[in-house]
């Protein structure tokens, strides 16, 4: 985790003091359920729960002893046995250190989606309302980084906001999917633990049983789960090139807000980069870059092996830290962003009313002209505005072959704005429903 680009609170879920105290939740839980069904004394499971609730894990302590027994879980057994006494001898009866290691994974995964879709839901709020404020404000759309056909500003922030409405979904699936609990003991068949544990665990935790954990919980969940983060990383990248392209100088449709006092350059004062968003589209990098590791752990040794272990112990905390502080950044250029309506009407107005060929040529069509001719006829026309910037519709009308199947009062007709623009209102609909 780097600090620069990490929030606290997702960033708590990762701590050594979190992973302990989740750890001992586990086994309290686990020992109550124990108790309820007579395989320790009620007493032990309380005093379990009384002495370990109280208790202040001290993580150099367990690293001490780690050094010693080259094993974590052990080592915090042993930490907590220093707290609890001799009731400790009931922690952790018939469970091996996966249905611990691997059920608070899982608690801490589903914590950090909790924040990921509170982050969402903060964008997508951002998105609506940019969106409406911006719905008929008319602009280029551009295929290839070409113009093509107009559209609206309102319309490109709906496009995004149904996006990161399907990341919200994923990643409510995602969670869904991850949120199991395995207190199955060793190679997964409960031979010294009775399976109520489990579902006692698990009900405490919010979780669900894993119908077969064979020790572990089985990795594809977790690629599922990283993958969904990676493609949340890919909306973001999205978004931020299209924020990227908007602003630079030749374009300078939208920019990101420039505080007073910042400077975009060491050099050239003059400089307003869009560095926000060429900062996030490193970050989705990094977050796509976890799903292969991810994807990588599925493959696991017959009934486990930990060659999954380090690498979760790193794209666990990175993937979710940097996706958090990605979402809440994008956010915080979307509310920030500043539009520049008279930039995209210059913008449009460029090529001389070019993006109303096609609407001339379906005309042609409709007048009796097949469409090689229709096309032809459009095409040369169009040329000499690429070329040496005619007016598109007085060379349209000067074009005799043109004008004998649709006439020139028509024609200008064909050029209204409005044209291009008049199903919005659905589209917002279909976007944002009737509300």
């Amino acid at each position: 985790m780097i600090p620069r680009y990490s929030r606290p609170e997702m960033v708590s879920i990762w701590t050594p003091e979190t992973r302990f105290r989740i750890w001992f939740e586990i086994e309290a839980h686990a020992a109550a359920a124990m108790a309820e069904i007579g395989i320790i004394p009620k007493e032990a499971a309380q005093v379990i729960w009384d002495k370990g609730s109280k208790a202040q894990f001290d993580t150099a302590r367990i690293d001490e002893i780690e050094a010693v027994t080259k094993h974590d879980v052990i080592a915090f057994l042993t930490h907590l046995a220093e707290h609890v006494g001799p009731e400790a001898r009931f922690v952790h009866q018939g469970m091996t250190s996966s249905d611990v290691l691997d059920t608070c994974l899982n608690v801490q995964l589903v914590r950090a989606a909790d924040l990921l879709i509170a982050d969402v839901d903060r964008l997508l709020a951002a998105l609506k309302t940019r969106a409406f404020e911006h719905k008929t404000t008319v602009t280029i759309g551009r295929s290839h980084g070409i113009h093509a056909e107009p559209t609206t500003f309102g319309v490109k922030l709906a496009q995004a906001y149904a996006e990161f409405q399907r990341a919200r979904e994923r990643l409510v699936a995602a969670r869904r999917e991850v949120a199991t609990c395995a207190i199955s003991g060793a190679v997964g068949t409960f031979a010294n633990i009775d399976p109520y544990v489990e579902t006692y665990v698990a009900q405490k935790l919010g979780l669900v049983p894993e119908p077969v954990s064979t020790q572990v919980i089985p990795r594809d969940r977790h690629a599922m789960y990283f993958a969904t983060l990676g493609i949340v990383a890919s909306s973001i990248e999205r978004l931020a090139t299209e924020i990227r392209h908007l602003q630079r100088t030749e374009v300078l449709e939208a920019e990101e807000f420039f505080s007073a006092g910042q400077k975009g350059s060491s050099a050239m004062p003059h400089k307003r980069n869009p560095v926000l968003s060429e900062n996030l589209t490193g970050l989705a990098r990094m977050v796509r870059s976890y799903a292969l590791p991810a994807m990588e752990n599925v493959a696991l040794w017959h009934e486990r092996d930990i060659s999954h272990s380090s690498v979760e112990r790193m794209i666990g905390p990175d993937a979710t830290v940097t996706l958090d502080f990605a979402l809440n950044r994008l956010a915080g250029v979307i509310e920030k962003l500043v539009v520049y309506p008279e930039n995209m009407k210059r913008n449009l107005d460029k090529l001389g009313g070019l993006h109303n060929s096609q609407r001339v040529l379906l005309a042609l069509t409709q007048a009796g002209a097949s469409r090689e001719e229709a096309y032809a006829m459009v095409q040369r026309n169009a040329m000499k505005t690429w070329e040496r910037g005619a007016d598109f519709l007085a060379e349209l009308k000067a074009d005799k072959d043109v004008t004998a199947k649709v006439p020139a009062a028509a024609l200008e007709a064909m050029f209204d704005l409005g044209y291009h623009v008049k199903h919005v209102d659905a589209i917002f609909e279909r976007v944002f429903g009737t509300a």
